[in-house]
């Protein structure tokens, strides 16, 4: 395992759309192991693979309830709205925004072997799974978001 570069904006492969991942091998397994390690080492909860520079449908998520590798990622069953908690971003450093997002959604999505599987999630996990697909397609949060602003703006309200 190594620990990959973190793509920063205004890098422009952030904005473009993920391919397919369609090879389940040990290319893939140790991609999805560096972005793991990568993730944890920043620390973060979630990173889509173009965040280190691999246009893929690759995602992994660790809300703190354990690790999510998802290829492929679908989501759907979209249910209620909320608007916080603000999100960051690891390829966005030192902003925040208030993003509104749904409450629940399904995932769709295969295992690193190829395999499907599927899971609903719901508050946090399902905001971060929304992030982090958002970012196969191009879409950062700071496109979508109703407010940004600095952390520190935030603690002085």
């Amino acid at each position: 395992m190594a620990i990959r570069k973190i793509v920063l904006v205004p890098d422009p492969i952030l904005k473009e759309k993920s391919k397919t991942v369609t090879k389940f091998n040990e290319r893939l397994h140790k991609l999805l192991d560096d972005m793991a390690e990568t993730m944890y080492d920043a620390p973060g909860v979630g990173l889509a693979a173009p965040q280190v520079g691999i246009l893929k449908r690759a995602i992994v998520v660790d809300d703190g309830n354990g690790l999510i590798e998802a290829i492929n990622p679908e989501l759907s069953e979209f249910e209620g709205e909320e608007l916080d908690p603000p999100e960051g971003c690891l390829s966005i450093p030192g902003l925040l925004g208030s993003v509104r997002r749904s409450t629940k959604v399904r995932l769709k999505a295969q295992d690193r072997y190829g395999e499907p599987f599927e899971l609903e999630a719901r508050d946090y996990l399902a905001r971060v799974l929304q992030h982090e697909v958002d970012h196969l397609n191009g879409v950062l949060f700071t496109d979508i978001a109703e407010r940004i602003f600095e952390p520190k703006e935030e603690e002085e309200e």
